[in-house]
């Protein structure tokens, strides 16, 4: 058993390595262990590429050594063609013994068929290792079959008196640690969410510039189009997705796309069907303090990551910062910042 743990947090490691290149795909690691060795390992790296199980079967020098050892997955192998064929056949064509999973796939073309067939030819399958720890590393796709939404996450800075900004101007709560952190979570997801109103005051770029990947795409609650064709979100080239009431749009902008959908109490809901939709499996809501509430007044959430500054904001112009339940997980320093993260109970 305790080997069994050290081996499946392994392929949790390796499954991360592929984080914001294999979407809509699962984060998947692999490893492959002969006589208490690792002898083999391998993650899905990329979408459309090998996967992890495939990756890790190929690092192996020696193959005869496959049909005496145990691979050990982070996720059921596939059982469908998709992008590459199933990887339960290659499991079973290189005669592995034992397979040990953490976390059964919630697909229908997948659940359980894989850990089927291979019990049918008599391999030793062990399922739901850490499954919990498991789940957190695939909860991108989890979230996309189990909910049909992108998984949720509310990202906000406050200042030490549990301030959120002021209503008339930008000010900075994070450090350089702090936001160059951003800027890699902004890596990891499929889409970032801001309000109309952050737009016009901070005019961000919401992309990836200051760590390795790509940029996510940038969508702004925009009601009535206020936002100028000149702002750094429709200027820059990167796609945008602006959500509105309006029925007639810019025809000038060819990275802008636009979504008309009634701002009433569905809007979220919406937006989130929508987004699942276009296959994008995540989202960070950036704010501000008004969207935030709304995603959490409607409990529309997976988790959040919350920054807190050694400064007050003081004045009548200043906006509290959202008030959350759930756990918290981890806590990290960065400097002057503290950064909790919660997830929803």
């Amino acid at each position: 058993m305790l080997f069994n743990n050290i081996y499946i947090k392994r392929c949790f490691d390796l499954a991360r390595l592929g984080s914001g290149k294999v979407s809509p795909n699962p984060l998947v690691g692999a490893v492959i262990v002969y006589k208490d060795k690792i002898i083999g390992e391998g993650y899905h790296a990329y979408f459309g590429g090998p996967h992890a199980e495939v990756n890790a079967i190929a690092s192996v020098k020696d193959k005869e050594l496959l049909s005496k050892s145990t691979i050990y997955v982070s996720l059921e192998p596939c059982h469908h063609h998709g992008k590459t064929p199933p990887c339960v056949d290659a499991l079973l064509r290189h005669r592995f013994m034992n397979v040990v999973i953490s976390v059964t796939d919630p697909n229908p073309k997948v659940m359980g068929k894989s850990i089927e067939k291979l019990k049918a030819h008599k391999v030793i399958v062990k399922t739901h290792v850490l499954e919990d720890k498991g789940k957190q590393v695939t909860s991108f796709f989890l979230t996309t079959f189990l909910k049909k939404r992108p998984y949720i996450i509310l990202k906000y800075a406050k200042s030490s008196n549990n301030m959120i900004g002021v209503s008339d101007r930008q000010i900075w709560i994070t450090n350089p640690y702090a936001k160059r952190l951003v800027h890699k979570w902004r890596g990891d997801v499929s889409a970032i969410m801001v309000g109309t109103n952050t737009a016009l005051i901070d005019n961000p770029q919401l992309n990836n510039r200051l760590y390795f990947g790509t940029s996510p795409l940038r969508i702004v609650l925009d009601r009535r189009l206020k936002l100028s064709t000149t702002s750094n979100l429709l200027s820059d080239g990167l796609p945008s997705l602006l959500v509105t009431e309006q029925v007639k749009f810019p025809a000038n902008n060819a990275n802008c796309e636009y979504l008309s959908l009634p701002f009433d109490d569905n809007l979220l809901d919406n937006i989130l069907s929508n987004l699942h939709d276009k296959g994008l499996d995540s989202l960070i809501v950036e704010g501000g303090a008004g969207l935030l509430n709304s995603f959490i007044e409607k409990d529309l959430w997976d988790e959040a990551r919350v920054f807190t500054g050694n400064n007050p904001i003081i004045g009548k112009n200043a906006i509290p910062a959202p008030v959350l339940g759930g756990n918290l997980v981890q806590t990290l320093q960065l400097g002057n910042n503290h950064l909790e993260q919660i997830f929803n109970s």
